[in-house]
């Protein structure tokens, strides 16, 4: 394992972008695979969803499954080998990156910061509230401000100390697992992209679904190689993130559904 370890840190980077075309391939093939679903749903007179219940309950017990085996497999001693390979690319990491890469990926790692996320919920708010998307802005609100308390939360119950590193591009405090800039940004990137979906022409979806998945990508993967949060770490916000964004996006959905009247 740890020639695998330190290939994957050496070609650290390519792998990044290797990961991004898959993530923008797999999104787009979900939208396209989405937008004829729904052709066929509005031929058959019916109201196209963008999640139904059956799926967002489904899908949330997969994510629950895949987040408690990640948990266990670090917690287990007889199950080491996740923690290792954490550890080992860490250090791996820590030994081949350069200044000027680890400066360039701090820099796309402070997309994902609290700060400016809640900025630009701030702004998505005030949009809504001021074209009269109530209902939008109302599940905006609950989707946002569910992000600190059950990432933090998460976090108050495994008390994983973060990998050691000394390169001062990004000094962050607190627990690592699971990583709360993989989880703000599948939430806040995720909820983002079904409000545009939701409020602009069809001829923007295909480059909403791209940026989310782009910007998502990115953000949590940049954690990993500025070893501010191990590669479990990253996994498990991503899942915990989507967990809560099928919840919201269902949740929006059944309104949207039990009104359509309405705004």
């Amino acid at each position: 394992m740890n020639d695998l370890v330190e290939w994957i840190a050496t070609h650290a980077l390519p792998i990044w972008a290797a990961l991004l075309v898959a993530a923008l391939l797999v999104g787009d093939a979900a939208w396209q695979w989405n937008r004829q679903h729904g052709l066929k749903t509005l031929a058959a007179g019916r109201e196209p969803v963008a999640i139904r219940g059956v799926t967002a309950l489904l899908l949330l017990v997969c994510l629950c499954l895949l987040f408690a085996a990640i948990a266990l497999a670090l917690k287990e001693e007889a199950m080491r080998w996740l923690p290792s390979f954490d550890e080992a690319l860490a250090e791996d990491l820590r030994a081949s990156m350069q200044p000027g890469t680890l400066r360039l990926v701090a820099a796309v790692s402070h997309l994902g910061d609290m700060g400016s996320v809640a900025a630009i919920t701030v702004v998505v708010l005030a949009v809504l509230l001021l074209t009269r998307q109530l209902r939008l802005a109302a599940c905006w609100t609950v989707t946002m401000a569910g992000i600190v308390p059950i990432n933090s939360g998460l976090k108050a119950v495994f008390e994983r100390p973060r990998p050691l590193h000394n390169h001062g591009f990004i000094v962050e405090h607190g627990w690592s697992f699971p990583s709360g800039h993989a989880f703000g940004a599948m939430v806040f990137y995720g909820m983002l992209a079904y409000v545009l979906l939701r409020l602009l022409p069809h001829r923007w979806h295909r480059w909403i679904v791209a940026g989310a998945v782009a910007m998502i990508s990115v953000i949590g993967l940049s954690r990993i190689v500025l070893q501010v949060h191990y590669f479990s770490d990253v996994v498990a916000g991503y899942i915990s993130g989507m967990a809560w964004l099928v919840v919201c996006i269902g949740g929006a959905e059944w309104w949207r559904l039990r009104a359509p009247a309405t705004s």
